[in-house]
């Protein structure tokens, strides 16, 4: 089954130069696991929210916000596509990354017509 990782966190969370450093490690070494594993099958950081903009189209109006279509204290700040063998895979693989311990991590699975 194929997976969208949402990867969400507090955009404006006030960790250390380490702090911020040990995540980015961490992070890259999940990457390569996960990737070598064979269940990651794509992802990236996203910008900031304030580089956001928000698209509507309403009774043919074309409707243009700057920002994050949600105002929340947590945003999406980056996705990977997962392919697992069931929902326990993927929660397993989603628990170990390292932003789990700071932030939310949602998974959605692909619509299956």
């Amino acid at each position: 089954m194929k997976y969208l990782m949402l990867i969400c966190g507090d955009e404006n969370l006030d960790l250390s130069p380490e702090e911020t450093a040990a995540i980015g490690t961490a992070t890259d070494a999940w990457v390569r696991e996960a990737t070598e594993r064979g269940v990651r099958l794509d992802g990236n950081r996203l910008a900031r929210t304030d580089a956001a903009t928000s698209v509507r189209s309403r009774d043919g109006e074309l409707l243009v916000t700057d920002g994050p279509f949600a105002e929340t204290r947590e945003q999406v700040g980056g996705y990977d596509v997962l392919e697992c063998a069931d929902l326990d895979e993927a929660l397993e693989v989603a628990a170990s990354h390292p932003v789990a311990r700071i932030g939310t991590i949602e998974l959605r699975p692909f619509w299956d017509q």
